[in-house]
């Protein structure tokens, strides 16, 4: 894995999250035991090579943090400021998260499950806070694009040809075990469990709603908790 840009390491929660980032599912396997991967990352062992140590991640944060609070006067426009969204449900439910989400006070994820242009039947689950940063909504608000389920997602699945990728976000880290897909929040190390049958986890919850445009649409909520 390539050295981690100082900008990006807004991403990371805390020096931990920013250790596990260089932990590969390999790593995992044959050491089954996270403590002693992240020491392996931190003494140069695993990940990079060029890994920070704590106190340099720590300014390095600081120093991004003050540059952030110079830049937070500028208010951003919602993508969904003045849409009219009451005859859309599943795009009403986007619009009431989009201002917490952008804050980082809520993540939420999307499955939603669709026909693409072949009409083959394609899945995803969505880091709605990571496509936000990535893609201008503004055409999904305004009814001019449709939210489709990409090789990128979180985890993608087409249902005809049974291709399926799964991806890690700044927010997310993807964990697929015998009990099914999880998703471990990399703020608060909380797991959102996205089996129909199961408890969505702490500080999770699991909304299903009804729209005419999608086969189905499913939104985990996840409230994070900042550690100090």
């Amino acid at each position: 894995m390539a050295a981690v840009g100082a900008d990006a390491l807004e991403q990371f929660a805390d020096y931990e999250a920013y250790l596990d980032s260089q932990v590969s599912e390999t790593d995992m396997y044959y050491l089954e035991d996270e403590e002693m991967a992240r020491q392996l990352v931190e003494l140069g062992y695993r990940g990079s090579g060029d890994t920070l140590k704590r106190d340099e991640f720590e300014a390095r944060r600081r120093a991004l943090r003050e540059r952030g609070t110079q830049r937070a006067n500028v208010p951003k426009a919602l993508a969904s400021h003045g849409k009219d969204l009451s005859g859309n449900p599943f795009l009403a439910a986007l619009a009431s998260r989009e201002a917490l989400v952008r804050n980082g006070k809520l993540t939420s994820i999307i499955f939603v499950r669709t026909t693409n242009a072949k009409g083959q039947q394609v899945s995803a689950y969505i880091d709605y806070a990571h496509r936000l940063k990535t893609e201008d909504f503004g055409p999904y608000f305004a009814g001019e694009k449709k939210l489709m389920p990409k090789p990128t997602d979180l985890s993608y699945y087409n249902w005809e040809t049974q291709a399926s990728t799964h991806n890690s976000t700044p927010n997310f880290q993807v964990v697929a075990d015998q009990e099914g897909l999880l998703f471990k929040n990399k703020r608060d190390r909380k797991v959102v469990n996205v089996d129909p049958a199961a408890p969505p986890g702490d500080n999770s919850s699991r909304n299903e709603l009804e729209c005419e445009d999608y086969l189905q649409v499913t939104i985990f909520d996840h409230l994070t908790r900042r550690k100090n």
